[in-house]
């Protein structure tokens, strides 16, 4: 089983502060680094640390070569990424206070710009997954390419806009969301969605998987961990969980090592960059008992 990812793929600008700051106030960074980011890249990375195949559809500037080879190395298939001349690879100004909370402002650049064929460079079939986030655009037409071959579709939809849910949801399968995200989900369309199952991330709290189908629920806790940096958690948790649906894992394994993964990702500096590899999710649930 592959999973394909019509995902974002950023260039991580992180400014280590004291404090986020407050609208007009200026104040001096203690840190900079430059990262691997983006909810499409993060969640690639994720899922081949993970242990399954991924191919990622994507689109970058024509400069980033570094980009490619850092994907590449995770383990990602890149293939299915295309350069795009005179348009800007997508980049993330990423603020990061001392307690590990953030702030981000977002431009798309060549995310936005995906070339119409895009999707014809996927082999879906039955018993692939495909990832997506509000992110790119072609999300409707892939989605609907992916459907029509057999193929799940797990759809997070952040950054959360109602309109472009609804585009989507008839193709989606599996709905990822926050829990803020649900409750506008809800408030727009009801809780019983049209849609095989719905993941709902919930911070510290942890995070539940609704079998809508089913009837079934499942909670998993959130592991306690001193965070350094909260920057691609949610990423991190979407991208196990689907990788553990991929490996044919059920919900409650899923949830427990997506939650896992997310409890290591969040103890490092960065984003894509921070995703751990299977064997140090695994060691790190053994040290839990």
């Amino acid at each position: 089983m592959t999973i394909y990812n019509l995902g974002s793929i950023n260039i991580d600008h992180v400014y280590r502060l004291p404090v986020l700051p407050r609208a007009g106030e200026t104040m001096h960074a203690l840190s900079y680094a430059q990262g691997l980011g983006g909810k499409g890249a993060n969640q690639s990375v994720a899922a081949a640390r993970a242990g399954t195949p991924v191919v990622h559809l994507g689109a970058l500037g024509t400069a980033e070569d570094w980009v490619i080879a850092r994907l590449a190395a995770a383990g990602v298939d890149t293939s299915g990424i295309v350069r795009l001349a005179d348009t800007a690879t997508g980049h993330a100004i990423i603020l990061v206070d001392a307690s590990g909370e953030n702030s981000i402002v977002l431009h798309g650049g060549a995310n936005m710009a995906l070339p119409a064929d895009l999707p014809e460079r996927a082999a879906f079939g039955p018993g692939d997954l495909l990832l997506m986030q509000n992110e790119t655009s072609l999300q409707v037409q892939t989605a609907a390419r992916a459907r029509s071959a057999g193929t799940r579709v797990i759809y997070s939809a952040a950054p959360f806009e109602i309109e472009a849910l609804r585009a989507v949801l008839p193709h989606v399968s599996i709905l990822a969301v926050n829990a803020i995200e649900a409750r506008d989900t809800f408030a727009a369309f009801g809780e019983d969605l049209p849609i095989e199952g719905l993941l709902i991330t919930r911070g510290a709290e942890g995070a539940e998987f609704r079998d809508l189908q089913g009837g079934q629920s499942w909670h998993q806790p959130a592991f306690r961990v001193a965070a350094v940096d909260t920057t691609g958690a949610g990423d991190c948790f979407a991208g196990w969980f689907a990788a553990g649906l991929a490996r044919g894992e059920d919900a409650p394994t899923a949830l427990r090592h997506a939650a896992a993964a997310a409890a290591v990702q969040v103890t490092r500096a960065g984003a894509g960059d921070a995703m751990p590899d299977r064997a140090e999710v695994m060691a790190f649930l053994k040290a839990q008992g």
